[in-house]
C-alpha cells in the first residue's frame, strides 16, 4: 500500500472516531432513558425510540468496524468477540420484542458502549 493511502486512511479513521465520540455520549444517555420506559413506564414513542437506538447501535458498530485496527493499534482497547457477543445477545431480545429482556440486555451493553466511546477517546488523544 502507498504511504500516501495509508496516511489517508488514518486521517478519515481518526475523523470517524473523532464523530463517533461526540454521537457516542448522547447515544449512552438515550439508552439510560429507554431503560426505564421498557421496565415499565412505556411512553406512546417508545417504539420509534427504540428503533433510533437499534439504528445507533448498527451506526456505532459500522464505525468500530472500520476503525477497529486504529483503536487498537498501541493496546487491545476493544476486543472484537466481547463486543459481538453483546451485540448479538441485544440483537436477540430485540427481536423477540420483549421489553424486560431488552431493558435487561440494554443495561448489561451499557458499559460496553461507555467503554468504546472512552477507546474512541483513548485512541484519538
Amino acid at each position: 500500500m502507498e504511504e500516501g493511502t495509508m496516511e489517508e486512511k488514518r486521517a478519515e479513521q481518526k475523523e470517524a472516531l473523532e464523530v463517533f465520540c461526540e454521537y457516542n455520549g448522547r447515544f449512552v444517555k438515550s439508552v439510560r432513558t429507554i431503560i426505564p420506559e421498557l421496565e415499565g413506564d412505556r411512553k406512546d414513542d417508545t417504539d420509534e425510540f427504540l428503533q433510533g437506538i437499534v439504528k445507533g447501535i448498527n451506526w456505532e458498530i459500522g464505525i468500530l468496524n472500520g476503525t477497529l485496527d486504529f483503536i487498537n493499534e498501541k493496546e487491545e482497547r476493544v476486543k472484537k468477540e466481547e463486543v459481538n457477543g453483546t451485540i448479538l445477545k441485544l440483537s436477540k431480545a430485540i427481536e423477540g420484542k420483549d421489553d424486560r429482556e431488552i431493558a435487561e440486555c440494554l443495561k448489561e451493553a451499557l458499559p460496553m458502549f461507555e467503554a468504546l466511546g472512552q477507546a474512541a477517546k483513548d485512541a484519538i488523544a
